[in-house]
């Protein structure tokens, strides 16, 4: 899809200098560069996600399954 935005002129000459360094197009750098933009937000949104749910629930294992799984490590042959 072809689009027309407005950047800063120094941010432009910075990309046009990083893309032909990388030997990459105008349109790759762009695309590669808003996607991982994109990737990095939907992990930060899922880590502050995840922060909420943990701050509300405990994490701390079940006391009764901790014994039962180190009972169970006193029969295994390792």
């Amino acid at each position: 899809m072809k689009t027309a935005i407005s950047i800063p002129d120094a941010v432009f000459q910075q990309g046009e200098d990083l893309a032909k360094e990388l030997g990459w197009s105008r349109s790759e750098l762009y695309s590669k560069a808003l996607r991982t933009f994109i990737e990095s937000y939907i992990d930060e949104q899922t880590t502050t996600e995840l922060d909420r749910v943990y701050s509300e629930e405990s994490s701390a294992p079940d006391p009764v399954l901790s014994r039962l799984q180190l009972a169970s490590l006193d029969d295994a042959e390792w």
